[in-house]
């Protein structure tokens, strides 16, 4: 979502590179690139003015740490005031009162229904809490049909909805279903519409008055930009957010929505929605996205990404198989698996510090995500001999695994001798660990 205003923040940041100092004349052209980038990036002006001059009266006269040359301050002090537009630190889901009550607010096609399932399926797995889903949009019954899959599809409770009820009956009904099935948190999916407008607000605030909620979350559409900024002030300035969820943030949107929706509203961003998956669903860290924006990477968020998707166990198999001499093609087709669950190669690379540039070089290149389709078609052509042991690949074994695999016999060499030089390469990596006390693996 923000690679093009990753791409013009970068762009400004380098012009400072090789000044002996932070100065007046040196600072004004960068500040202005990035007020630029910002506007291109659909962001609020207001913010935009707030931001930039904030920047620049933190830039002015700073002193310039030994070592420390002016591109290295300046990324700095943009990092921490995009962090403060951003909303500062991480924004809980309040979810103490049993039951808690969680309404989904929005408008059509925002990606409410989803979002319920995607928030029910956040709170068991990290929270530990037992939720369930409520059906209120009456108005749209195919709202109410993929919330009833949804559930079926995840094992979450979903209240039994019926044709014909109001959204008030739905939610007084629900109060007593929500006991009875020792539901934990509550999600209502409440009706939406192409726009704002008093009947929808008033019923909003009928069902507030029957089962007063913890959470109001507006879940906003990122690709609509400054639009969804004033969707928010319409619905806060009624209901009282209490969060917001921006959903379609793998798309194709320039970033206004993130970098304004929280200056102007005073409501905190607690989620972004990544993709149809239940599973697409990130917590929001103001930091971490910061940090991406300036390339900076979030190593944290990968290595949360890795603990849900890699067994511990089998990584731990493959560090003492490591070891003793033993990693098999068949160990590494299982790591090209995780790496696949991962979002592959040049999904975990926007992650890691400095990789912006060497992305864009991938796409002009061989893309690493096909080569990694292509090097797993070749293991799976393969028997459960030949990839536990890849020494008796002869002459007539790799030209069979290469007719099986749509592949040339080369690609096969290839493979193997590139197999054999990271085997050598981890073995070398282990002794000087263990020799040198730097390395200790917990078998």
């Amino acid at each position: 979502m923000f690679n093009q205003l990753s791409d013009k923040i970068l762009a400004s940041v380098k012009k400072l590179k090789g000044q002996n100092r932070i100065s007046e004349s040196n600072i004004e052209e960068a500040v202005k690139d990035i007020r630029l980038s910002l506007l291109e990036a659909d962001v609020n002006f207001k913010v935009v003015k707030s931001f930039t001059d904030r920047v620049k009266a933190k830039a002015l006269g700073q002193e310039v740490l030994t070592h420390v040359n002016p591109g290295q301050m300046f990324t700095k002090i943009v990092h921490d005031e995009l962090v403060t537009t951003l909303g500062g630190g991480t924004a809980e889901l309040n979810v103490r009162e049993n039951p808690s009550v969680v309404f989904l607010v929005g408008l059509q096609g925002a990606g409410k229904t989803t979002t319920a399932a995607k928030l029910a399926l956040h709170v068991r797995q990290k929270l530990g809490k037992k939720p369930g889903l409520i059906p209120a949009d009456i108005y749209r019954p195919a709202a109410i049909d993929q919330l009833q899959t949804l559930g079926k599809q995840n094992n979450l409770p979903v209240f039994p909805t019926q044709a014909g009820q109001k959204p008030e009956e739905i939610l007084e009904q629900a109060k007593s279903w929500a006991r009875d099935n020792m539901v934990e948190v509550v999600f209502v999916d409440t009706a939406g519409r192409l726009q704002i407008d008093d009947a929808l607000m008033g019923e909003l605030e009928n069902l507030k008055r029957i089962w007063t909620p913890q959470e109001i979350l507006l879940v906003a559409d990122a690709m609509l930009g400054q639009q969804s900024v004033n969707v928010a002030e319409g619905f806060n300035s009624r209901l009282g957010l209490t969060g917001l969820v921006l959903t379609k943030v793998d798309g194709d949107a320039r970033g206004g929505a993130a970098l304004s929706i929280r200056e102007v509203t005073g409501v905190p961003i607690k989620f972004l929605g990544v993709g149809e998956k239940v599973a697409g669903l990130e917590v929001f860290h103001p930091d971490r996205l910061a940090q991406r924006i300036l390339d900076m990477g979030d190593v944290l968020s990968l290595v949360e990404k890795a603990q849900e998707i890699i067994d511990e166990k089998t990584a731990r198999e493959s560090a003492k198989k490591m070891m003793k001499k033993e990693f098999s093609l068949e160990d590494f087709l299982t790591q090209i698996q995780s790496l696949k669950k991962m979002g592959g190669i040049e999904s975990i690379l926007k992650f890691l510090p400095g990789m912006g540039e060497l992305s864009k070089q991938l796409k002009n290149m061989s893309p690493p995500d096909q080569e990694m389709k292509k090097i797993e078609a070749i293991i799976r052509s393969m028997t459960a001999a030949e990839r536990k042991n890849h020494k008796i690949l002869n002459a007539s074994r790799r030209l069979r695994i290469a007719q099986g695999s749509g592949t040339q016999v080369q690609d096969i060499n290839r493979l193997v001798k590139q197999f054999e030089e990271a085997q050598k390469m981890m073995n070398g990596l282990m002794k000087m660990g263990m020799g040198r006390g730097g390395m200790r693996f917990p078998f």
